[in-house]
Order: C-alpha cells, then structure tokens, then sequence
C-alpha cells in the first residue's frame, strides 16, 4: 500500500491507515522549524541529481518526514518513496542519500491547498481535530509535495498532503 494520497484535495480531516513505505533519504537530526529553508532546497536538488543519474526511481511525490516534537527539536528526512529500499548509501550533490522506512499505520489526512506559509495553520486543523476525536498524535508527521514548486508556480495553486501518524 503507498501513501494515502486522495485523487483529489478535501478539506476535512480524514482517517485511514496505510502500510510502511520504503523512501530514499536525506536526514538531518536535532532540526528545529527555522531551519528547514536551508536545508530543503540543497536536500532536493541531491534528490533529483540521483534521480537523474539513475540511482533510484520514485513512485510518488517529494515529501517529507518529521520524527519528534515539530514545535521542538526534531529528526527529518527529505525524501522520495520507492518501489522497494535501496540497496545501500550513495552520494549526490554532497549530500548522503539513505535507504529508509516511513512507518505506517493508523493516521490523520487533510490537503492543504496554498502558499508553503498556511501549512501551520493546517497542521493545526489536524491536532484540533485529532485531539477533538479523542484519538492521540504520534511523533511522526509527513508533509507530501503533490505539486512541485517552480519558480513559475503560483503559490496559491501548492497541494500538500498533510498526514499525522495516530499514537
């Protein structure tokens, strides 16, 4: 099974559960949210240098994975899902790429649609509702790129996936 990914954006939050999905990696530990700028953008760029060279092929959008307190300090990987793990380290752009899992189960989904700078206040729709429900939030969260940013993208027209892992 592969992220839960809607064909198409909602709004509300919903629940689902999906299997472990093997990623190829960049990871960075003890991160904090002011310094995600400087790392996404060398972290992609690596990413795509591999794909380019053939080092793995993803089967779905960038994303990324937040293991911890996002509000904290917490590990992240910038990555791609694969069809299966890679078979060991390699490197691109100065960066190492990994092989990696993210962990599936029981979650929490909603799309955000806009500009990279609404994503707190929907991750903030996802706690409230969350904690609303009586269920509880793990420690990881995953942000889905479905939409590439380019310089020529409108802002506005971003999809995020946004999916809470269920403690």
């Amino acid at each position: 099974m592969s992220l839960p990914i809607a064909d198409t954006p909602h709004d509300e939050v919903q629940y689902t559960e999906f299997d472990d999905v093997p990623i190829a990696s960049i990871r960075f530990n003890g991160v904090t949210i002011d310094k995600l700028v400087e790392l996404f953008d060398p972290a992609f760029g690596a990413l795509g240098a591999a794909i380019g060279a053939g080092a793995f092929v993803p089967t779905g959008p960038a994303l990324a994975v937040y293991r911890g307190d996002p509000m904290s300090s917490f590990d992240l990987e910038v990555a791609f899902p694969v069809a299966e793990a890679l078979a060991g380290e390699t490197e691109a752009a100065g960066q190492t790429i990994r092989p990696s899992v993210i962990s599936g189960g029981q979650c929490a989904v909603r799309s955000h649609v806009g500009s990279f700078d609404g994503l707190g206040d929907a991750w903030g729709t996802i706690v409230t509702a969350v904690q609303s429900s009586g269920k509880s939030l793990g420690e990881q969260w995953l942000e889905v790129y479905v939409t590439q940013p380019t310089p020529d993208t409108d802002p506005a027209t971003l999809r995020t996936e946004l999916i809470a892992l269920l403690g």
